[in-house]
């Protein structure tokens, strides 16, 4: 991480007075000084802010809540008692997401005529993609409370903090259990709005075909929107060949032995920045580096048992990802022609992860697809 500084002396000038030697080289040795420390610095307040953003989400998962002063551009702050230092400016190539800015004004516009008390339901819950937890959706968590709505992220088996052994899950029902049973502890007549992210896609569509009276909407974020006998593997299949860097991350674990299927998918830490996080801030791609967990190989090869008759009464919503390098537009657009959504939003200049590197832009989605008035029977 950084750049490569350099210091060169300016040629063809005459001096009418020798300079001092001795205080050019005490010059030139502090801003040599000066420089390394703000890129050791910059380096350690990335993954200072990742930890600390991971430490947070852990604390609402016990407490239910964020704390209200939260700094959603920078994570957490830890108070401290020493003299506050003035924070230089990162020496990062990654290129920066506007949205790394503040958030106050935006979140007013979207805020000034919302009102969620008319609508069908105000319960959101989140669910991860492959490899993510529920901590990949801390500033959409924070941005939705603060509307007022109710929200829930949940942790699959084997995912985030969850404790179960990712290369033991044998199913899709097994993977997504954490999520039935949220569904299953809704009350008579209680409704949520389900938004699947990637793989999370998937497991949204199997709950809709267990508790179709229970979602008012689905919504699907650059997700797996699969057909009826489809599989998540059959639709990331067919864009072989066209997506080298995403298999040369795959690495396959066999913790049964080499001459059993795979039982778990990891990823290459290095290389998901360029196909995962390219729009997103260092920051956050830091938190997802010491965050991601495998995947469990059974549930991506599953497939779906989908109906009209449960599945294709839930609404459906699909948010687009337009610099997308882990599910290309082309993919998406396949998607969604071949399992037409009620509706298709765009999140331009977005990579793969929209809760990163476009948030302030996924809520007011998330808010307009809220507000959808229920349809007239």
């Amino acid at each position: 991480m950084g750049n490569s500084w350099a210091c060169f002396s300016p040629k063809g000038v005459t001096f009418t007075k020798k300079p001092s030697k001795r205080l050019l080289n005490s010059s030139s040795t502090k801003r040599t000084k000066k420089k390394n420390e703000k890129l050791e610095f910059d380096d350690a307040l990335i993954h200072q802010q990742a930890f600390a953003a991971a430490f947070l989400f852990h604390q609402y998962q016990q407490n239910g809540s964020l704390p209200v002063n939260l700094n959603r551009s920078t994570s957490v702050v830890y108070p401290s008692t020493a003299a506050p230092k003035k924070l230089p400016k990162s020496s990062s190539s990654r290129q920066r997401s506007r949205t790394d800015h503040s958030l106050i004004q935006p979140l007013q516009l979207v805020n000034k005529d919302l009102n969620i008390d008319g609508m069908e339901t105000s319960h959101f819950v989140l669910v991860h993609g492959g490899g993510f937890g529920a901590w990949c959706w801390y500033k959409t968590i924070s941005l939705l409370e603060e509307s007022g709505y109710r929200v829930d992220a949940v942790d699959l088996a084997g995912s985030g903090i969850h404790t179960f052994d990712t290369n033991s899950i044998t199913s899709l029902a097994q993977y997504v259990k954490p999520l039935t049973d949220i569904l299953e502890k809704l009350g008579d007549g209680e409704k949520v709005i389900l938004a699947g992210h990637d793989f999370g896609g998937a497991c949204v569509s199997y709950v809709m075909e267990l508790f179709p009276s229970k979602i008012s909407k689905a919504i699907f974020i650059a997700a797996a929107m699969l057909s009826c006998g489809q599989s998540s593997l059959d639709m990331f299949s067919q864009q072989t060949g066209s997506n080298d860097l995403m298999q040369q991350a795959q690495k396959f674990l066999y913790t049964n032995g080499k001459d059993q299927p795979p039982t778990a998918i990891d990823l290459d830490k290095e290389l998901v920045k360029d196909f995962l996080f390219n729009q997103s801030p260092a920051k956050e791609v830091a938190l997802s580096l010491v965050s991601m967990r495998p995947i469990p190989f059974a549930p991506v090869i599953e497939k779906l048992s989908l109906s009209d008759v449960n599945y294709g009464c839930v609404r459906r919503f699909f948010i687009g990802t337009h610099k997308d390098c882990a599910i290309p537009v082309a993919l998406q657009e396949n998607m969604i022609n071949t399992n037409p959504p009620e509706q298709v939003f765009w999140l331009k200049g977005s990579d793969h992860a929209p809760f990163f590197s476009r948030p302030q832009s996924l809520h007011k989605i998330l808010v307009e697809i809220s507000q959808i008035p229920p349809k007239q029977v």
